[in-house]
Order: structure tokens, then sequence, then C-alpha cells
């Protein structure tokens, strides 16, 4: 794709992949005529874990109110273009190229990083087919992300803060929450998911030095659930709402600041039932999903294969929730990660749950720590663990020698993810 040509090209314009500062994605919206100032109704969202889900049941929500949406995310699974959707689908393959052109050929040659100059290219597609919500997903932080040039969005939303990033952001939760809050402005409302108590502090004391009128959890908002209802109460108001169809517990607080969101939108379309009809048929991928694609059609009966793309602690607490209580049938794990992280910190909430563990090297990636390191980290947990050279030797090893039908995850990285469903799409095709 011609697509792909230019992206490499523009990954070669910076010598960092990380690079974090505004400067450089100022000038380039200077000379392309500022279109983040054109965008419609943007909701900006920061946030370690959840913010991909959030925006998908926000974007859902919107759409069953007849509402358009242009929303950008990162990173992306299987294509590039997954990154920029534009009022009802991902940008097409000419609609990128011609975008991309035009942002190259204004940058000149001047350094820039890929995350900086694609999301200006994300910025110039809005800009040139208006939606009546946009939904801005930082990349990294948020004082200093390339999304962070929006000046006047119409709300901002914190969702759960863990330690990620930290090379980049800080080693602790005050100093992650810090960067995150960079993203509050003033006379904007900000939406705050549950935090923990040092990020919490951090991020109200930021909201108030600005004059931020904030939304914050257990405060204005909280919720509780039953198996088929979540119970949500956002200051007077008391909405009953579906279980959503995303899996896992965390969902439900992903799926109410969705609710509230849309709520602070206050269109007259959106309304609980239109609310309760979005959450009920959001989809995200590789968040906890279940794949009956190619790969298992092989596999004996009784066997399930889940993905999972979470990365840090607080996913990894997340996931430890769910599959407690998968413990009718053993857990196995096809485990990869990234060599900035330490996987002992992930691996640990779901050590006591796993069966065994495969390690292996996430397939294209240079940042892919080692099998043999993954592997070592989970053994000094107490967890089995082997190495396997790629998911689908992993996979059949595990059948091969287990007694009894189990459950295969495989997790670490949604890099890993991408690369499992992009395997699953060529066997498609």
């Amino acid at each position: 794709m011609q697509s792909n040509k230019i992206l490499t090209r523009l990954n070669d314009l910076h010598p960092k992949i990380i690079d974090l500062s505004l400067d450089r994605i100022k000038t380039l919206l200077k000379k392309l005529n500022h279109p983040e100032n054109k965008l419609q109704k943007v909701i900006h969202v920061a946030g370690t874990n959840g913010k991909g889900s959030t925006i998908a049941f926000i974007n859902e929500i919107c759409e069953r109110a007849g509402l358009t949406v242009n929303r950008y995310t990162s990173p992306h699974l299987v294509n590039f273009s997954e990154r920029i959707y534009v009022c009802g689908q991902n940008i097409n393959e000419l609609s990128l190229t011609k975008i991309l052109s035009e942002c190259e050929e204004v940058n000149a040659g001047d350094p820039i990083t890929l995350f900086e100059i694609t999301t200006a290219a994300a910025f110039l597609a809005f800009s040139r087919t208006p939606a009546d919500v946009t939904l801005i997903e930082t990349g990294l932080g948020g004082r200093f992300d390339a999304t962070n040039v929006i000046q006047k969005p119409t709300l901002t939303i914190i969702t759960p803060i863990s330690k990620d990033h930290v090379n980049w952001l800080g080693h602790t939760l005050d100093k992650i929450a810090f960067e995150k809050a960079g993203i509050l402005k003033p006379n904007v409302p900000a939406l705050i998911g549950p935090q923990p108590t040092d990020a919490g502090l951090v991020i109200e004391k930021h909201a108030k030095k600005l004059g931020v009128k904030t939304i914050t959890y257990s405060q204005d908002w909280e919720l509780s659930s039953s198996p088929s209802n979540i119970y949500l109460r956002f200051k007077k108001l008391h909405s009953v709402l579906p279980i959503p169809s995303l899996q896992g517990e965390h969902q439900l607080t992903n799926a109410a600041t969705a609710a509230i969101a849309t709520k602070l939108l206050k269109k007259p379309e959106i309304n609980d039932n239109v609310i309760g009809a979005g959450i009920r048929s959001t989809f995200w991928a590789g968040r906890l999903q279940k794949l009956t694609t190619a790969s298992t059609k092989s596999f004996p009966k009784g066997w399930s294969l889940w993905i999972d793309g979470g990365h840090n602690p607080g996913a990894a607490e997340a996931l430890a929730t769910t599959v407690s209580q998968w413990q009718q049938k053993p857990l196995h794990i096809v485990f990869g990660y990234i060599n900035s992280r330490d996987p002992k910190e992930f691996l640990r909430p779901l050590a006591n749950y796993i069966k065994t563990l495969n390690a292996i090297t996430i397939p294209g990636e240079a940042s892919s720590m080692s099998a043999k390191e993954c592997k070592l980290a989970a053994q000094q947990l107490g967890i089995t663990a082997s190495v396997s050279s790629d998911f689908m030797e992993a996979m059949d090893k595990i059948i091969k020698v287990s007694s009894k039908p189990g459950r295969i995850l495989i997790c670490g990285s949604l890099y890993l993810v991408g690369a499992v469903l992009r395997h699953e799409q060529t066997m498609v095709n």
C-alpha cells in the first residue's frame, strides 16, 4: 500500500520514536492552517487503562443516537487506518495516502516524530470531514502529548492511572498523574475515573489550580452491578444500564464513564435507552476478546482461545479479576512483552491462576523482550514456564501436553495481539 511507504519515510524524520514536545507539531499545524481548531465537540481522553474501550463505548453510543463521530486512537492492531476513523469508518487507503502526502510535503523534511505528523494528519482529515463529535486519545502521557494541542475541548476524561511508560512519565503514580492531568483545560469540565489515592490527589490539585470543574468517581458518580445490570449514580440521577458486551469487570467502569460523558454532551438524541443499546453493542478488538477463527478450528473440543492487549500492572490486575472466575478450566498463557517494562509486575497479579506459561518473542517487534527473559521472569514468580518460537507453536505445545481442555490466553502486549489478528486475517484470506 502506498500509505505504508509514506509512513516508512515519515518514521525516518526523527531519530527517536518518542520525544515528548509540542513544538514540532505546533509548527506543522500552523503551516496546515490550524485544523485542530476546526474540530467539533472534542472529547480528549488520557489515562493508563481503559482509554480505548471508553472511547469505543462513547463512539457507539453517539452513533446509536444518530450522531456522526470522528475518532483518533493508537496504536493500531492490524492496519494503520484503524487509528483515523472518519464519520463511520476507518479512513480509506486513498484518503490516507493523500493526507499523509500533504503533511509530508508541508513538513518539508523537518524533524518530527511519526506520532506527531500522523496526529496532524488525523486532525487535517477531521477538519475536512466534520463530525458531530470528535474523540481524541492521547498517545503517551498528556502534558506534552501531540494531541494536547487541542485548546478548547468540550470535555476531558482521565481514566484509571497505573504505572506505565515510566522512563518518560516518571516512576511514581503522582508524577504519572501530573503528566496525564496536563490535558485539563480552564473552563472545560473533566470527568475523572477511579484513581489510586496519590494520583487522584494530584489530578484534583491541578484541576483546582486551573479552575476546572471535575466530575470525580466516588464523589460525583459511582456504580454498582448485578449479573445483568450496571447501576449508575451521577449526581442526583440514577440509571440502570445493561452489562457491556466487552468482557471483564473493568469494562463496567469504562461503560459507566462513557455513559456520563455522553450525558455531558447534552444532546437531546442521547438518553438512557440509547446509552444502553450502545453499551450492549460496543466492540473493541484485542480487549479480552474470544477468538473463534481459523486457528481455533483445529482445537479439540472444550478448548478456547482469548487475546488481551493489556500490558501494565493495572491492566494485569483487571485481567486477574476476570481469570479468577475461570478456574473451572486450566488457564494457559502465551506471553510476550516489551523490553522497557518489568514483566514480573504484569505477571504477579496473574501468577496464582496460571497453569502454564509459554514465552515468545513478539514477532516483528524490535522492542520485544526475548522469550528467554520472559520465561525467567515467570519462573521467578513460581510459574511453570517454557519457551516457544511463536504463538502457533505455543498453542500446539499447550494442547499436546495437557491432560484436559483449558483456556489459552495470549497476552502482554498490543503488538502481540496485533500479530495474532494479522495472522488470523491471512488465514481467512
